[in-house]
């Protein structure tokens, strides 16, 4: 089966942001200047009338889905009724991509609100398979799958994690979403090197880029980051964005701003310092189409 990623109307390498309930309104009165929302599929699935001003947003600007809880990695399986609403929203909304979460969060039937981390082993990575595969297929699209931000390891772990991730893109087909705050937050709580992370993914696999900001906490004497997307994108992921820029190109880029939730002008103005950055991996793009 050929996966597509999602409608015609896909927007160019730009940085959109995400539309948050408390920004609706205002979006839908003055139509701001940027070009793409993403929105979490989980809080559109019962339909009704959250729905209906996200499908007046849809009208105006493409949309991306970015869903929490299709739990890949649950040993469980998949929640067939829970992909089947997913399946359904993407028909309604025909968002240009479609996005999950290395992680697992549900156990016995319960959803335990949190991505919860895997051990990267040969079986875990054939049981996400078996997962992508099946999401992909109900779907009917290619699904990117993100990496998490990580403050611990386990000890059995046996493969790292980007090449775990491009294994899974390359049995799959899949695409992979590249957080950057969470290479950097995850390089520094476990002492990894983010540029090597960022290197070792595969460049034609990249299929969105996410940007956040992080807190700093302590934890028994040493600083452990936090992915809250409560803050301003941090200097360092500015700089390592630049780098997964020029080994992957331009990707569509998204601002997450999930709590401590500013004024959209806040958003709107993080957006236009990715775009800064974003601009001349697009010249060089279209200068090496040209020659």
């Amino acid at each position: 089966m050929t996966l597509a990623d999602g409608n015609s109307s896909r927007p160019p390498a730009r940085a959109g942001i995400g539309l948050r309930a408390p920004h609706v309104a205002e979006v839908m009165a003055t139509h701001p200047a940027v070009p793409w929302f993403e929105v979490h599929a989980e809080n559109y699935l019962g339909g009704g009338p959250a729905l209906r001003p996200l499908e007046t947003v849809r009208r105006d600007y493409p949309i991306a889905l970015h869903a929490v809880g299709l739990s890949l990695g649950s040993a469980e399986g998949l929640d067939e009724r829970h992909l089947d609403r997913l399946r359904r929203l993407v028909e309604r909304l025909d968002p240009f991509l479609v996005s999950e979460h290395l992680s697992w969060s549900v156990v016995g039937g319960v959803y335990l609100n949190h991505l919860l981390p895997l051990p990267y082993r040969e079986e875990t990575l054939a049981l996400l398979c078996r997962h992508v595969d099946r999401a992909q297929e109900a779907l009917g699209r290619r699904l990117l799958v993100e990496n998490p931000s990580s403050y611990l390891r386990f000890s059995h772990s046996c493969i790292p994690e980007p090449e775990f991730l491009a294994e899974l893109a390359r049995r799959t087909g899949c695409g992979l979403l590249c957080d950057v705050n969470n290479i950097y937050v995850t390089c520094e709580n476990l002492g990894l090197d983010p540029n090597a992370y960022v290197d070792a993914l595969p460049p034609g696999t990249v299929g969105e880029i996410h940007l956040a900001g992080h807190s700093v906490n302590e934890a028994e004497g040493r600083p452990v980051l936090i992915d809250d997307h409560g803050s301003r994108v941090a200097e360092p992921v500015w700089v390592l964005f630049g780098r997964a820029l020029a080994r992957f190109g331009p990707a569509p880029t998204l601002v997450e701003w999930d709590t401590n939730l500013p004024a959209l002008e806040v958003l709107l103005d993080e957006a236009q310092a990715a775009d800064r950055w974003l601009a001349p991996a697009r010249s060089d793009k279209t200068n090496a189409r040209a020659a």
